[in-house]
């Protein structure tokens, strides 16, 4: 295998990984945020993590790809060693997943208490407000939604001219 082909093949496999990533994210989006999230985070450490094959020509390979093919066909020795990088890479990205959800907990909490606020604000205002008889009003109504009084009491009536 040439140095192209290798490239060639990482670069297919790393395209078909992330499409089955983006069909991992549909296929999970109805779930509650805090197991979705997760989940998506495991599913990107098994699709992208890499171990090492061939330490002499430091090739790699998928380790999910090593695993499967080593337990199926026990054509390697490397299963172990592709289970270990899974593991150790999973690790890291689940750290990296707690230290954002602890900043990110506190900012969703600040914005819920705003978000609290303006509501009762809202609903304090409304409740200030006079509620009125006729909810539309007459069109020519006055500000108290009393209709207007005609200036000339026998004259009430508009005719068209021709």
């Amino acid at each position: 295998m040439t140095e192209n082909d290798y490239l060639i093949a990482w670069g297919l496999y790393a395209f078909a990984a992330l499409g089955c990533l983006l069909v991992w994210m549909r296929m999970t989006r109805w779930m509650w945020r805090y197991l979705r999230e997760p989940l998506r985070l495991i599913m990107a450490v098994l699709l992208f993590s890499p171990t090492i094959i061939d330490p002499v020509k430091e090739k790699f390979a998928p380790a999910i790809a090593i695993t499967a093919l080593d337990l199926l066909f026990k054509v390697g020795n490397n299963a172990w060693r592709a289970i270990s990088d899974l593991f150790m890479y999973g690790m890291i990205a689940l750290g990296f997943y707690l230290v954002l959800v602890l900043i990110r907990f506190p900012i969703e909490r600040a914005s819920a208490a705003r978000k609290a606020q303006a509501e009762a604000k809202k609903a304090a205002a409304r409740a200030a407000e006079p509620d009125d008889d006729q909810p539309f009003g007459g069109a020519g109504d006055d500000r108290y939604g009393r209709p207007p009084v005609p200036s000339n009491p026998q004259r009430s009536r508009v005719e068209p001219r021709l």
